[in-house]
């Protein structure tokens, strides 16, 4: 697995294991908001930082989380 995720897996895997995050729906509802927030200065980081591709690619990736956690 590299540095920065390449597929749902290894991000899931990222921050439930290496981070220690539970995927909770609350959470996953916080970063969805705050990673759509064009605006916010953290999400402005993360986008100039790992690129518009990443951002977008991680933003699908916390909606995948989401639709599992409200199907299971």
């Amino acid at each position: 697995m590299s540095l920065v995720p390449t597929s749902y897996e290894d991000w899931r895997h990222c921050i439930t294991v290496k981070c220690g995050i539970p995927l909770t729906q609350a959470y996953v509802a916080e970063r969805l908001a705050a990673l759509s927030n064009q605006s916010d200065y953290q999400t402005e980081k993360f986008i100039n930082r790992w690129g518009a591709a990443h951002h977008a690619r991680t933003m699908a990736w916390f909606e995948q989380a989401a639709k599992e956690l409200s199907e299971g």
